[in-house]
């Protein structure tokens, strides 16, 4: 049984890896209207941090954001923001993108693998789908501030606005978005793959 388990677990991480890469190095991974774009890339990290706890949510979100840091290099796409970063500190440019992905994950499969016995798999779910969209948003920004926050890059963004004015006006209306549609991705496939036992939880 534990075999089972193992190999079982090892494939659905091996998928969900997979899932990240495609998604970050294709269209996939981003819905466009207007001037908003969607990001879906934190989904399987909580779908990861819903079926195989913790250290599983942790492993994707690390290679989320090792994806996040190759982009800054030019590789499997580009960010001109995170390519100015690595410009001013390159080892603080990987912190920034490596850390808060990782910790993402982990904090989202504590907070599942926490409500998974009390609540039903669409509200466990559903929640860590919005953790993992909230987290990622706190987490980030705080790792910029605290980075790159004294460089002459990031105060000439912040223009001698309010710190939480600063903070609002750059993640905008996309994290608001990113939040709800990884609730509700979340929500669904998390739910469906409780009820088909390839994950803890409620399966009412």
């Amino acid at each position: 049984m534990k075999q089972h388990i193992s190999t079982r677990n090892f494939v659905i991480l091996a998928l969900l890896v997979g899932i990240v890469l495609l998604m970050s190095w294709t269209p996939v991974g981003y819905l466009h209207l207007g001037v908003l774009e969607i990001s879906f890339l934190v989904v399987p990290v909580a779908i990861a941090g819903v079926t195989l706890g913790p250290w599983g949510g942790m492993i994707v979100g690390a290679v989320f954001g090792i994806t996040s840091f190759l982009q800054c290099l030019g590789i499997g796409g580009t960010s001109p923001f995170g390519a100015a970063l690595l410009n001013i500190q390159p080892f603080f440019a990987f912190l920034l993108c490596f850390v808060p992905r990782a910790l993402d994950g982990l904090i989202v499969g504590l907070i599942h693998k926490l409500l998974a016995r009390r609540a039903p798999a669409a509200v466990s779910c559903g929640v860590a789908g919005f953790a993992a969209a909230f987290c990622n948003t706190v987490l980030f920004m705080s790792a910029l501030i605290l980075l790159f926050g004294s460089t002459d890059y990031i105060q000439g963004m912040i223009a001698g606005q309010n710190l939480l004015k600063f903070v609002c006006a750059f993640v905008g209306v996309n994290a608001l978005a990113e939040m709800a549609a990884s609730t509700i991705l979340t929500g669904a496939i998390g739910t469906a793959l409780t009820k088909a036992g390839l994950a803890g939880g409620k399966r009412r």
